[in-house]
């Protein structure tokens, strides 16, 4: 009886087919041979259960086939759609995609460059918060909402734009008297720009708006506090509300509950981000959609088509608003 290999290598694979080792290297590697010499090479990795080590095989050809892709966290709905998108585009360029969570750490934004570079990827795709992130020039980056340099490109939504029609939908819907709020990083960053989008559109359709900004690690209740200040008479002062993340809009909803205001009636809510619930084609509120498949296309493109030698600073990808419940029908 045929002891079996518990570990075959490359060697192996040549007695067992019967034919030269460099014949088994150009089957492994995809470079063309004879029929009858792959066959017999395909029938013996297949026998004997022969893994391609696509590690060594990236040493040899300074290609690991691998990037890297660093995001906050894989519990929020948009960052785990987000991991999604771009696994399906890296895996259909035949790359791997190698996932870091950093819950918002800087030093672990820091350290996971640095091991992805000891690891010889191909590339990172990152969404960072870290101010003082180093890029390795030796290393190709591809940012997600934040513009960290010339040299390395940045893709988002155009989130003026989408700031802009949450504005003029809210306006066409009949609110007069809106509200921003805001919870996120105070680090520079392509979100930021949804409230100068959303002012410009206030101010070009004549509504008056307030605003309520709050930093991340700042409680939620206080804008429980905002909207139950401005409440006159068991009514909310404000026809209409603009979140600047789904996530925040779907806590102010349950504020807007406990606080006894009907929506759509009494108050409008749009959100952004285009957040679906579980398992589910319905959106969690009205939203400004942001094309995450389509990010991640371009992440994907930028970071691994060598032929773009003029990349872009900054692209910015069309959003498109979206009925989810929050809003009046029109």
């Amino acid at each position: 009886m045929k002891k079996e290999i518990s570990n075959p290598t490359m060697k192996d694979v040549a007695k067992e087919a019967g034919v030269a080792l460099g014949t088994v290297s150009k089957v492994v590697n995809g470079l063309p041979v004879g029929d009858s010499y792959r066959i017999r090479v395909e029938e013996a990795i297949q026998k004997l259960n022969y893994q391609v080590n696509s590690y060594a095989q990236g040493l040899r050809a300074s290609k690991s086939h691998t990037a890297v892709l660093l995001i906050p966290n894989t519990e929020e709905p948009f960052y785990a759609s987000l991991a999604y998108h771009i696994n399906l585009a890296l895996l259909k360029q035949n790359y791997h995609m190698l996932l870091c969570s950093t819950d918002y750490d800087s030093n672990a934004e820091q350290e996971y460059i640095t091991m992805a570079r000891q690891h010889k990827v191909d590339g990172i795709i990152g969404l960072t918060y870290n101010p003082d992130l180093v890029i390795h020039e030796n290393i190709p980056f591809v940012s997600i909402d934040r513009c960290i340099g010339s040299h390395v490109p940045c893709v988002s939504c155009d989130n003026f734009a989408g700031g802009q029609l949450a504005a003029e939908k809210l306006a066409d819907l009949g609110c007069k008297n809106v509200a921003f709020l805001r919870k996120g990083s105070s680090i520079s960053n392509e979100p930021n720009k949804r409230k100068a989008g959303f002012e410009n559109g206030c101010l070009a359709r004549g509504l008056q708006y307030e605003t309520k900004i709050m930093g991340d690690d700042e409680p939620y209740e206080a804008f429980e506090q905002f909207l139950e200040s401005h409440i006159v008479d068991g009514r909310l002062s404000f026809d209409g509300i603009f979140c600047v993340t789904d996530g925040l809009a779907y806590f102010v909803l349950k504020m807007l509950r406990k606080l006894n205001q009907r929506v759509p009636e009494d108050v409008q809510v749009i959100g952004f981000d285009g957040i679906h619930f579980f398992r589910d084609i319905d959106y969690v509120c009205s939203t400004i959609v942001q094309p995450i498949p389509d990010i991640a296309k371009m992440c994907v493109r930028l970071l691994l088509d060598e032929t773009m030698q003029e990349k872009s600073s900054l692209i910015c990808l069309p959003v498109t608003y979206a009925y989810g419940g929050t809003t009046l029908k029109g």
